[in-house]
């Protein structure tokens, strides 16, 4: 088997085959400065007041090879605690907070997926993994997903008809959660969407096998290294936007105040490197990962996919994307923009059709989780959507 030396390019020859990001005006970028300045003074105003959206929120917005908005706002660690008889924060003293900057780290959550998308067809190009091919050819051992057929694509497009999550974080040990994942069949329909974080945890297991190398490895030296993302990394993260005073029985294990580690509870019983959870990251950082994938793979001196491979990637359904979701892509959504969201208030949106790329990244969970609120991720992208049509 090749090397990932051997299988991406990393820019050996210093020869640029595509733009790096740089910082300039929207109207070196073709957007509409009025539109962006709505969108900053939106954007600040989701940190503020007794009760805001998130306590701390950081933003990048571009077209092409131009980021036109990189601001921050807000606490990357304002809360001491959560009080559940006052159902509220307990604030640290202002001292004692930490300013959200735009080089603070977020607990990415669900765009984890992304990533891990990413890596599968990596394989998929090198010509390591079939599309098509049954999770059972290369976990023979995961009895349920063999018996039932599940492929690789219905992985990667939630059709697996596998539940949306187990109880991981219940088990006794690894070798309790490593059967529990073995033994689970599905419950949906196969071929009928149902969105789980088992199906890239099962494409985490298929992957490690395949190349030999822990997931972390295969972001790591496939995606983050050749790109330069070098604010990306599974945790443990030091200096990242807390997330929540993660206590029973508002959650499903009691871990207290979290920061640095990852906040999903099944990665975390996991060790932290999962396929559905795990990753965090910069806004600049994301920034760079979607004009990687708007420029057909190519940043800088590297590639990390061919073109057609973007394609397939993000070709409705999407293989770990999600595409036209107006319920958090706004009026971006309709004419193939992907993207995802992740639970700990994170987004990421990337448009084609426009070239245009909108992160969003917030701790929506600090102090305590609460039902999301995907109205002003919505409104971000009807801002970038705007800005594109006012230019």
């Amino acid at each position: 088997m090749p090397s990932l030396e051997q299988a991406y390019d990393y820019g050996g020859s210093g020869e640029l085959s595509a733009p790096r990001l740089r910082s300039d005006t929207p109207e070196r970028a073709g957007l509409d400065p009025d539109e962006l300045r709505h969108l900053v003074r939106e954007f600040h105003a989701l940190t503020t007041g007794d009760r805001p959206w998130a306590a701390g929120a950081a933003l990048a917005a571009g077209r092409g090879p131009v980021i036109a908005v990189e601001e921050a706002a807000g606490w990357a660690v304002r809360y001491e605690s959560y009080d559940p008889e006052t159902d509220a924060g307990v604030e640290l003293a202002p001292e004692a907070r930490v300013p959200v900057s735009v080089d603070t780290p977020f607990d990415l959550a669900s765009l984890t997926k992304l990533f891990t998308a990413v890596a599968a067809v990596q394989q998929i190009e090198r010509g390591t993994l079939g599309i098509d091919a049954r999770v059972g050819a290369y976990l023979p051992e995961f009895t349920a997903a063999a018996t039932h057929g599940i492929t690789v694509r219905e992985l990667l497009t939630h059709t697996s008809g596998l539940r949306p999550e187990l109880p991981l974080y219940d088990c006794a040990d690894d070798k309790e959660r490593l059967n529990l994942l073995r033994a689970e069949p599905p419950i949906g329909v196969p071929g009928t969407y149902t969105y789980s974080d088992l199906n890239p945890l099962l494409l985490q297991y298929v992957l490690e096998r395949i190349t030999g190398s822990s997931l972390d490895v295969l972001v790591h030296e496939g995606i983050t290294r050749p790109l330069g993302m070098t604010s990306t990394r599974f945790g443990p993260c030091p200096g990242a936007a807390a997330t929540e005073d993660q206590r029973r029985p508002w959650a499903k294990a009691d871990r207290g105040m979290l920061r640095g580690v990852v906040h999903d509870e099944n990665a975390w019983a996991l060790g932290g490197v999962a396929g559905h959870a795990g990753l965090f990251s910069t806004a600049r950082d994301l920034a760079i990962f979607s004009r990687a994938l708007l420029a057909g793979g190519a940043y800088g001196p590297a590639r990390i996919l061919g073109p057609d491979f973007v394609e397939l990637l993000l070709t409705p359904p999407g293989l770990g994307f999600a595409i036209d979701q107006k319920w958090f892509m706004g009026d971006l959504a309709g004419r193939g923009a992907a993207g995802h969201t992740g639970f700990t208030g994170t987004s990421l949106v990337l448009d084609p059709a426009t070239d245009t790329f909108l992160i969003l990244l917030a701790n929506t969970v600090h102090p305590r989780r609460r039902p999301p609120d995907n109205r002003p991720r919505a409104a971000a992208g009807t801002r970038v959507a705007r800005a594109v049509r006012g230019a």
